[in-house]
């Protein structure tokens, strides 16, 4: 199958972004200079399977405004459909490197999501390794449907640059959809448990485990009640290879 040339790849119904993280990371410069609302979503296979089932999540992930390539399951199937993906552009990893280039760009910051003070020692964590790094507010992610109003009233007044939003997928997807004109921030990125990470109380794979592309093997092994989610990737497998055959 030749390389295909277009910007988006289709995955079961799922448009993904051909994007390494530097590329990730110059769009979202571009929509916060331009101060454009943004949706990006870091997108695994479990996700993406779900989506194939749900056309209301598949019409959220196709409406964001960046679809990045998260679990190596997503660079497996577009090697599969023809495309060639230079690397994974995972949440945490995207959280990460923008808090590494914040200080400089003079971005501001907001964590929402996780159980009560865990976004606060994420916060504090990332200020210790990164000096001038601007988090302007915290919220965890417990909070009632009729506090939503007071939630996204708060961070608005904050006006962040960017708003990481560690709700669980899709909940946090759903959430951006729905509030991302009332938010007031230029980007909103959906970055799952990766406060818990950064916060110390749960461990990323070891760097083994990433560069071999086994980060999944090893949340397993850690979190045996992830195994029924688990059982989402051969089911995700097997579609992508019959999208495949179909494309012959």
């Amino acid at each position: 199958m030749k390389e295909k040339t277009k910007s988006r790849i289709d995955i079961l119904g799922c448009q993904i972004d051909k994007v390494n993280m530097d590329q990730a990371l110059a769009f979202i410069e571009k929509r916060i200079n331009e101060n454009i609302p943004s949706h990006i979503i870091t997108l695994n296979a479990e996700i993406v399977y779900q989506a194939h089932k749900d056309q209301q999540l598949r019409e959220v992930i196709n409406s964001a405004s960046l679809n990045t390539p998260d679990g190596i399951g997503i660079v497996w199937a577009a090697r599969q459909l023809g495309v060639t993906l230079k690397e994974r552009v995972t949440g945490i990893d995207l959280l990460d490197r923008i808090c590494s280039i914040a200080p400089a760009r003079g971005w501001s910051i907001f964590f929402l999501g996780a159980a009560p003070g865990v976004a606060e020692q994420a916060a504090s964590r990332l200020l210790a390794k990164y000096p001038g790094l601007a988090i302007v507010g915290t919220e965890n992610g417990y909070f009632k449907e009729e506090e939503e109003k007071a939630v996204i009233a708060k961070i608005k007044a904050l006006s962040p640059h960017i708003l990481f939003l560690g709700l669980g997928a899709p909940k946090q997807e759903y959430f951006i959809r729905r509030n991302l004109k009332l938010l007031g921030a230029p980007v909103c990125i959906g970055v799952g448990g990766s406060f818990d990470v950064v916060a110390g109380i749960k461990k990323r794979a070891p760097i083994l485990f990433i560069k071999l592309n086994l980060e999944w093997l090893y949340r397993l092994l850690a979190e045996p009640s992830r195994f029924k989610r688990q059982l989402a990737l051969p089911r995700f497998a097997w579609l992508v290879l019959k999208q495949k055959w179909r494309g012959y």
